[in-house]
């Protein structure tokens, strides 16, 4: 190991984050890994990881206590520069380690901008970035304030859930105070906010001492919100460089970064052009690589990894060395997924020489193709969605949750 090694560890409830925890060690550094003891014949990097610690249960069966002696038992013969979260819900886990072991790094304050869509909206708004209207659920004269004023259809959004998960759309004050009411205890830990239908785009972002480095703007073709809540066939794609779309979520997402504090990793932001004024509204933020294989997407279209150069960030934090973005290409990129009625589905009449990537998920379908056509793209992910919408997609229920981060 060189003589500049630095030591990590990685938090993960999720398998993710492979190339990540490999350029790490690449880079000469002893990386550690927590997760969840379910994950254990995961295909981890075993011969680029130090040792894998198991967490029991999953999540917030996590005992956080536990995790906190364990790192600092850890800290005995090791003295750790960094603790990343490579998933949404594992970083209120690493600033509560950090806040208390005083490592450097995202503390509980700034974590919870890019976690507590509550706490997001509450920032934007304060700094000037464009949010739709919205209301926490803690006093009953605010939300009646809220319902008399702001147009419905509104949505309930679980505070601290990833993705579309537990999202409840109402049409009226007459719901709107029933689900409240059916939420009992559990309504301080929601959110309502007006729907503002539109087009939902996503910035996928490094950010280096508070600056944004690279930031790759993509359109869902079909959102988390519309799948999660009727199924069907996911579909995101890169747009235009240059375009007026894409120059407006660059400015925005620079704004939404220097608001929230943001100084160093990836970022995976959120924003809908309302339909009605045209306008960019600001949803959510996060300071991880997107899901949903999103990453390979931004890889296939610039040829940036986002997980490996987030490790490279990391790495020129610890070491004090200046970090060098590589140079991007500009092709165009996208990808279709859906859940499967088949555990390996049979994916081979789709051959078309811009599939780049499968999908390797169990009971899942889905590719990314990659053109220098952006019109190419959108019409492989027009017909592929149609072909296994058709062959392959099967619609599973949300499950109603039960419990909240």
């Amino acid at each position: 190991m060189q003589s500049n090694s630095k030591t990590f560890i990685c938090l993960s409830n999720y398998f993710k984050g492979k190339d990540f925890m490999i350029q790490l060690n690449k880079l000469g550094n002893k990386v550690y890994l927590i997760t969840t003891e379910s994950l254990k014949d995961a295909d981890w990097p075993h011969e680029h990881l130090e040792e894998i610690f198991y967490m029991p249960g999953l999540d917030l069966e996590w005992n956080m206590d536990h995790l906190l002696l364990g790192v600092a038992g850890l800290m005995k013969t090791n003295k750790i520069s960094s603790i990343i979260a490579l998933d949404d819900y594992d970083v209120e886990k690493g600033t509560f380690v950090r806040e208390n072991l005083r490592i450097p790094g995202m503390g509980q304050t700034t974590g919870r901008y890019f976690r507590d869509k509550l706490a997001m909206r509450m920032k934007a708004k304060e700094e000037g970035v464009l949010v739709p209207e919205f209301s926490g659920l803690f006093n009953d004269d605010e939300i009646n304030q809220f319902a008399d004023t702001v147009a419905a259809p509104w949505v309930l959004k679980p505070r601290s859930e990833a993705s579309a998960n537990g999202i409840i759309k109402v049409y009226d004050k007459e719901s709107l105070w029933k689900h409240i009411h059916e939420l009992g205890d559990q309504r301080i830990k929601y959110l309502v906010e007006q729907f503002k239908p539109g087009d939902v785009y996503h910035a996928d972002g490094l950010n280096v001492n508070g600056k944004v480095l690279s930031c790759t703007v993509s359109q869902y073709l079909a959102t988390p919100m519309e799948i999660s809540q009727g199924g069907g066939v996911f579909r995101s794609a890169n747009v235009a460089y240059g375009s007026d779309d894409d120059k407006a979520i660059q400015k925005a997402n620079k704004e939404v970064m220097m608001a929230f504090g943001m100084k160093n990793g990836a970022s995976h932001t959120e924003f809908i052009k309302n339909r009605e004024d045209g306008k960019m509204y600001f949803l959510e933020t996060s300071s991880r690589v997107g899901g949903a294989h999103l990453a390979e997407m931004v890889e296939a279209a610039t040829g940036i990894n986002l997980w490996a150069e987030w490790a490279k960030i990391e790495d020129s934090i610890a070491k004090s060395y200046e970090y060098k973005l590589p140079k991007a290409r500009k092709e165009y990129a996208g990808i279709v997924l859906t859940l499967s009625k088949y555990e390996h589905p049979d994916l081979s009449d789709f051959s078309d020489e811009e599939i780049c990537f499968r999908v390797p998920l169990k009971y899942h379908a889905g590719m990314i193709v990659r053109s220098k056509s952006q019109s190419r793209v959108r019409e492989l992910l027009d017909n592929y969605a149609e072909r296994l919408s058709d062959n392959f997609s099967s619609v599973v229920a949300p499950e109603k949750l039960t419990k909240l981060h």
